[in-house]
Order: structure tokens, then sequence, then C-alpha cells
């Protein structure tokens, strides 16, 4: 079993632990992270393990950190690329970079990124779905409403996916591969979470706000034009550019699509990995 906390790792935790909270707070006052706070913890770890490896005359833990910085870049950018995460969050993932390497350990270092990366992915899903929750309670008729709309979009659709879901079953009964079924009752749920999250997304997620009130990264709900040019709504939010032309031509308000601050996520995996490393079930994920 690894022991984290050496004396000195404590410090990168500590780091962590205040730019993480650092960052939820921003996100859930603006719904947006600094790059500046992002970023600036990268130069904060790099020059902690740098003095560290300078006293010690061992440059390895200064090496980890880059190399954990160049792995992370990877998979922060896959991660934003893939549309599971928004701009800010990836960042803060790449920052954690320069702090996870733990371990003069290698094999070690990426059990510890494999079971970070599981314990945040899980724990953000779970308080994602809290959060949802509590919106559909404050705006339950909202809700109801779009519900029923998309459940009558997607009715053909998941006709087909619960007949298959059927046969599935079905055929692991006749064939007694009953280790299956649990999987495949797990599979049916998957269209009643999409429902459940788009109607969410429709209903309570969507905010009219005044062009000035606008800022970049901000989501547009649909395409708006300024004067002859289209802006269009994408994964990337509103640029620097679009924003001066926004707030120096339009003047109507504009919708703007809101997601559920996930930086919480990270403070839960980073919790959970001491917590459990501390109990002796380190590398479970």
């Amino acid at each position: 079993m690894p022991n984290l906390l050496t004396p000195e790792n404590i410090p990168l935790i500590i780091l962590a632990f205040i730019w993480i909270i650092g960052a939820i707070l921003q996100d859930l006052k603006r719904r947006e992270v600094d790059n500046i706070w992002n970023f600036s913890l990268i130069a904060f770890a790099l020059a902690y393990r740098i003095a560290i490896s300078i006293h010690t005359q061992n440059y390895t833990f200064a090496l980890n950190g880059i190399l954990g910085f160049i792995i992370f870049i990877t998979l922060g950018n896959a991660l934003y690329y893939g549309r599971v995460f928004a701009g800010g969050d990836a960042k803060l993932l790449i920052s954690l970079g320069t702090i996870l390497p733990l371990s003069y350990d290698w094999i070690i270092n990426l059990k510890i990124f494999l079971s970070f990366t599981g314990l945040f992915l899980l724990g953000g899903a779970v308080y994602v779905l809290i959060w949802s929750i509590i919106l559909t309670i404050i705006h339950f008729q909202n809700f109801k409403t779009e519900f029923t709309k998309q459940f009558n979009i997607y009715r053909k659709l998941h006709k087909r996916a619960f007949i298959l879901i059927f046969i599935a079953l079905i055929s692991a009964t006749i064939f007694q591969s009953y280790y299956l079924i649990p999987i495949i009752i797990l599979f049916a749920f998957f269209p009643i979470l999409f429902l459940f999250a788009k109607s969410v997304e429709e209903a309570c997620m969507i905010k009219t706000t005044n062009p000035q009130k606008v800022t970049e990264g901000d989501w547009l709900y649909k395409d708006i034009k300024v004067q002859n040019k289209t802006i269009k709504a994408t994964w990337e939010g509103v640029t620097k550019e679009q924003l001066q032309l926004i707030k120096a031509k339009y003047k109507k308000d504009i919708l703007i699509k809101q997601g559920i601050p996930f930086t919480p996520g990270f403070l839960i995996g980073l919790i959970a990995l001491l917590i459990l490393t501390e109990k002796g079930l380190f590398g479970i994920f």
C-alpha cells in the first residue's frame, strides 16, 4: 500500500485542495474558472518540485511533475474534444497532472491516475445527478412539460431500444448467461436517463441574458445573427472576437445554456483517493 502523505507530498496535496476549492467557488458563482487560476497551479507545483529536487539533488521529483503534466494534457484534451468536459474543467485536470505523480514508482503513479480519474468521474456523476434532481424539483412544471415533449420526440427510438433489450434478456436466459442480465438491465435505464438529462437541460438550464452580461466561453442556446454575421452555438462557446461583436452590435436578449458546475467532482475524487489509500483500498478503480 503506497504512502501518499509523505513530507514532500503534503504541500502538493495542500496546493491541490486550495486550487480545487478556489475553482469550485468560481464555478458556482460564474460558471467559469479563470485560466490564470488553473495555470498558476502548474507554476506553483512545478516550482515546488524543482526546489525540492535541487535541495535533495534528486531531479526525479521534478521530472515526475513534468511527465504527469504531459500525460494529463492528453487526458484533458481527450475529455474536452470528446465533449465530456468544458474548457475550465479540462484545464483544471491538466493542472492537477503536476500534482498527482505522488510516487517515485511509475506503476503506482499510473494506478493513482486511473484511481483518481475513476473516482472523480464517478463522484462527479453522482453529484451532477443530485444537482439535476434538485433542479427538477425547483422547476417541476417546466420539467414535466419538457419531459412529455422529449418522450414524444424520441418515442419510436425508445420503443426500438426496449425491444432490443427485451430480446437480449430472453437470449441471456435461454443461453443461461445469467451474469449478463444485470448489465442488460443497467442498459435499460439509459433511454430513461437520456430523457431525464435532455429534459433537465431544456427546462432548467436555459436562461435569458442581456448581451452586455454575456461572457467569453458562454454557450449560446441557438445561433444568433449580428448584422450580416451568424454566430453559431458551438461547444467551444462564445469567442473573444464574437463577444466584442455581440456587446457592440446585438440589442436583443440572448438565450444562454448553462452547465452544471463539475468542479466539485475533482474535490470528491481527491478526498476519495486519499481515504481509499489510507484504508488500504488503493487501486480498486
